[in-house]
């Protein structure tokens, strides 16, 4: 391996690899560009804040893949992928955030150098990291060449996960546990939402031993009362109070792999309305849980818990949670299978998910979340330790 800070064996690679080729193969690709970080990681290693300017990784059916980016980030890309040092390429500056000329200028080059001109190249179309100038000037700098929208091509790759990444995982999760923990017992009537954030980030930073916590791909989700009718506020400089609900929707992170986890904290006494929701929501996610076996699909995870709710007469839909790993910001999730009426998923044992039937109600939010794995045999293995339940502090 080249690099000593690569997170795993050059064998791990290697699968990755093959799994990615085989997708391309089937979807008659010579050659496949990705611009976004988490794929970028895990098909090299490559791990640095860099993803605000224009890279990627081209990968051919043959070879090494070859990392590329800013000339500075290239430094970071010997430090931390495990290809041979050729293999990971840099442009110069002037080409940064230029009017006059694109990145995608030599990056089209590149793709020249290696034959790949004529060639039927894959690009992430629906993806945060690139962009409708980056893809109209490949296009002009590659008029011979068929682009095609190979969108969460990687991705789906990534679905089921080696006994290595979920060691990874575990470990996200008991840093998951410390910040939730951190934020349930610092929780408390007059504590600035600022503060209690900051030491929930601390407690995630620090992490659990010589298990170091990485920065979440998310920042701490934190909204009281009527704020947490609201799925994705953050927090503010106000004091906590008394009869409101908080919910915390956060997650551990080792090495780029996250395990999300969400409770919620009540200071006072909750409402009648509100312990039966609790209820009827904890059975709902039991019901989940026992559904989200291998054999059966990610619809029947969200029909179980839908089931539940129906017969308390509670209203809820949209998405109740999607697949999990590795990732960087703006989103923890991979982007692919969801946990919804609608996906016909099948799920494998391997799959990781956060199965996230959060309720958010007209003058309250309540988040009970687990993070799950799909095991061989029987129901999902939630990863965290903490009890599931509504947090109340008088």
């Amino acid at each position: 391996m080249n690099a000593h800070n690569a997170a795993f064996e050059t064998a791990e690679y290697d699968r990755r690899i093959a799994k990615t080729r085989a997708a391309m193969a089937h979807a008659g690709l010579d050659a496949i560009f990705v611009t976004d970080p988490s794929n970028q990681a895990w098909l090299t290693g490559y791990d640095g804040w860099s993803f605000y300017v224009h890279q990627g990784v081209i990968l051919t059916m043959e070879g090494e893949p070859i990392w590329w980016g800013r000339y500075m980030d290239m430094m970071g890309g010997r430090r931390t992928c495990w290809m041979q040092h050729e293999n990971i390429v840099g442009y110069g500056d002037h080409f940064v955030q230029s009017t006059e000329i694109h990145p995608m200028q030599d990056l089209a080059e590149r793709l020249k150098e290696r034959g790949l001109e004529r060639a039927r190249i894959g690009v992430e179309m629906e993806n945060y990291y690139y962009s409708a100038k980056a893809h109209a000037t490949l296009v002009e700098e590659l008029p011979e060449a068929v682009l095609h929208d190979a969108t969460a091509l990687v991705n789906w790759q990534r679905l089921v996960k080696s006994e290595a990444e979920i060691g990874f995982i575990r470990k996200a999760a008991r840093i998951s546990e410390k910040v939730i923990r951190t934020a349930i017992d610092r929780a408390d009537v007059g504590v600035r939402k600022n503060d209690l954030v900051a030491d929930i980030m601390h407690a995630g930073i620090t992490g659990i031993g010589d298990d170091w916590g990485d920065y979440p791909a998310i920042v701490p989700l934190t909204p009281s009362g009527l704020d947490a009718t609201a799925a994705h506020l953050t927090w503010d400089g106000a004091p906590m109070r008394a009869g409101e609900a908080t919910f915390f929707e956060l997650s551990g992170c080792y090495r780029r792999y996250h395990a999300p986890l969400c409770r919620t904290v009540f200071l006072g006494t909750p409402s009648d309305e509100m312990r039966r929701t609790e209820a009827a929501q904890i059975e709902g996610i039991a019901a989940g849980l026992e559904a989200a076996r291998a054999g059966n699909r990610t619809c029947d995870i969200a029909n179980a818990f839908m089931a539940v709710m129906g017969k308390h007469g509670i209203e809820r839909s949209g998405r109740m949670g999607y697949a999990i790993g590795l990732s960087y910001p703006p989103d923890w999730g991979e982007r692919t299978a969801s946990i919804r009426s609608e996906d016909q998923t099948v799920l494998e044992p391997g799959m990781t998910f956060h199965f996230m039937p959060a309720l958010w109600m007209e003058d309250w939010g309540l988040e009970t979340t687990e993070t799950i794995l799909i095991p061989q045999n029987g129901p999902a293995q939630p990863l965290c330790d903490i009890e599931r339940k509504l947090f109340v502090k008088n």
